[in-house]
């Protein structure tokens, strides 16, 4: 993975990956995101959504493919249970300053301002028990914004949510990629979803089959459901 000197923030070229000789999941998928801009990826169950999340990740190696994709990068998890470690709201999201080894004023800074920026921070102390769903999704999403990461990947982060924070999750995410100038990449399979980015790339079978506007994506969706 290497760093963008294009408009595109995330550039995939003939990407395939398979567990084992049997299990193919992907296929020669190529896609591009620009820069500052919010996406959606959009397949049904098995399409190998979470896959490719994966490996823009670098969490799994292809078996072959580029990617190209700018740092640093957030990883967002359908379940924030999975990747919120200490016992705060504050302390979780210091937790990924730590490598940076920067001056606790510094990052008191960084923590207040990424808190700010998911309207958590009045909830510095809580402890993370106490949070809901959807505050859990803010305060990983924070993490990211306090390590000033130029991407985030988030891996269907309303799964878990109840309908009325599924929509405060994506419409904030949506505003926080325009006010900062970030570039986001969204796992999901909800249509009502489609109105709050910019492009949508649609997953069949391990396969990008088409990708650009959200509402011709949501038309062809809903013709493979049926």
């Amino acid at each position: 993975m290497s760093q963008l000197d294009t408009s595109f923030a995330i550039k995939v070229k003939n990407l395939s990956f398979a567990w084992g000789k049997d299990r193919s999941i992907l296929q020669s998928c190529s896609l591009n995101i620009p820069q500052g801009e919010f996406w959606m990826l959009l397949g049904t169950n098995g399409s190998g959504k979470s896959t490719l999340l994966k490996l823009l990740a670098g969490l799994i190696q292809p078996q072959s493919g580029e990617v190209e994709i700018s740092q640093p990068l957030g990883f967002v998890f359908q379940n924030p249970d999975h990747q919120l470690v200490m016992p705060s709201v504050g302390a979780d999201v210091a937790f990924g300053l730590v490598d940076e080894k920067l001056p606790l004023p510094q990052i008191r800074q960084r923590v207040k301002e990424a808190l700010e920026a998911v309207n958590l921070a009045h909830l510095v102390r809580r402890p993370i028990y106490a949070l809901s769903g959807g505050q859990k999704q803010r305060v990983a999403i924070a993490g990211a914004i306090a390590r000033r990461c130029e991407v985030l990947l988030l891996d269907e982060p309303t799964a878990l949510l109840d309908p009325d924070s599924q929509l405060d999750l994506v419409a904030q995410v949506r505003a926080l990629v325009k006010s900062r100038g970030l570039t986001a990449l969204w796992v999901t399979h909800r249509l009502d979803e489609l109105d709050y980015c910019d492009g949508a790339i649609l997953l069949q079978k391990g396969e990008v089959v088409e990708q650009g506007n959200p509402q011709l994506l949501r038309q062809r969706f809903t013709k493979l459901e049926a």
